[in-house]
């Protein structure tokens, strides 16, 4: 199997307003601002989407120490579908009640990578989205695990449509617009404006007439996400509390239990209030014309670092499958990750299952 290559880095179109939707549950979960009044709401709420992955279920929470959540935007009922679908989305979160932070780390959906926890003779190189799709939480779960040397305590997935519910239940949002754009027929004033859900994620998405393209689309969908969870856990939207739950309560599923939401409520809420977020960074390939992004050694080491000193843990050496796979293409293929000029990057082994290939 070869990839090729190329320098254009192909997002899908809904994953930031994706991202929006899983930072919001996650600040719901861990701010805490609407304190007990939450408990029978989110009791309610939230008791049929309790879906643990084992018997053996994290005691992290209740003992009070760093924990680490698996967030999954899936779009399974999306656009037809009726299979389990990808998990276009993945945010790796970490909160530490002693150090009173929070880190949210993305996983680009096209990352490839060793996919852990699925019943098959062979092993799997593939999009680390497909291990969803394949083997659903517990199998996204164990190959995030293995790709960034982190144990993951806890997930969250849900699905998308919930977004404009989420958005408008909180009453919207206030952002501030660098300069005057109109997109997916919304029209935006440069300045302070108030803004709904619909318009959150045309706000976010805009990028050919930002005069900083992608970086200037960054930095707005960064100004969306800390708009949403500002307005989230402002007092003034604690009437909406139910609302919000209901929006979001048969479009998810996690291992948190009431108790668990509970107590992040309690003793993780000061996280809060020092959050900070980062990304894998990889390079575009292509193959069979399928876009995939593939993360040097230096790159998955580096977030493989944060991610461990953010829950106490000491630096580790990254060796999986994914620094073998680099090792090899750079002492064998003549790869280099310095450059851009085009070149075949090679999976070696025999013994790999081509076979689960996920073209969406």
């Amino acid at each position: 199997m070869k990839l090729f290559m190329h320098n254009e880095h192909r997002m899908n179109k809904h994953y930031f307003w994706k991202s929006i939707v899983l930072i919001v549950v996650m600040a719901f979960f861990v701010v805490g601002a609407y304190g007990f009044r939450i408990y029978s709401q989110a009791s309610d709420a939230l008791g049929n989407s309790y879906k643990p992955i084992s018997s053996n279920t994290s005691q992290t929470i209740k003992q009070r120490k760093p924990v680490t959540i698996l967030l999954l935007g899936v779009d399974t009922g999306g656009e037809g579908r009726k299979d389990r679908g990808n998990s276009d989305t993945m945010i790796l979160a970490t909160v530490n009640p002693k150090t009173k932070k929070t880190t949210l780390v993305s996983i680009p959906r096209d990352t490839l990578a060793e996919i852990y926890g699925v019943k098959h003779h062979k092993r799997i190189i593939q999009k680390i989205n497909s291990a969803y799709n394949l083997g659903a939480a517990p199998a996204a779960v164990k190959t995030v695990e293995k790709l960034v040397n982190v144990k993951i305590d806890n997930y969250i997935t849900l699905d998308f449509h919930s977004l404009p519910k989420i958005v408008d239940a909180v009453g919207g949002i206030e952002v501030d617009a660098p300069f005057s754009f109109n997109y997916d027929y919304c029209n935006f004033k440069k300045g302070k404006q108030t803004i709904n859900g619909k318009e959150s994620l045309a706000y976010s998405r805009m990028r050919y007439e930002d005069p900083e393209g992608d970086y200037g689309r960054q930095q707005r969908q960064r100004q969306v996400i800390m708009a949403i969870i500002k307005k989230s856990i402002s007092l003034k939207t604690l009437p909406n509390t139910q609302k919000v739950l209901n929006s979001i309560s048969n479009s998810m599923s996690t291992d948190l239990s009431i108790d668990d939401v509970t107590a992040l409520m309690q003793s993780y809420r000061n996280a809060s209030q020092n959050m900070s977020s980062d990304h894998l960074q990889g390079y575009g390939t292509m193959i069979n014309g399928v876009s995939y992004e593939i993360a040097p050694t230096k790159e998955l080491q580096r977030v493989s670092n944060k991610l461990r000193t953010s829950v106490d843990l000491k630096k580790e050496k990254l060796d999986n499958e994914e620094t073998k796979q680099n090792h090899l293409n750079v002492t064998r293929n003549d790869f280099s990750f310095n450059t851009k000029d085009l070149q075949n990057y090679i999976i070696y082994g025999s013994n790999i299952s081509s076979k689960y290939l996920i073209k969406n």
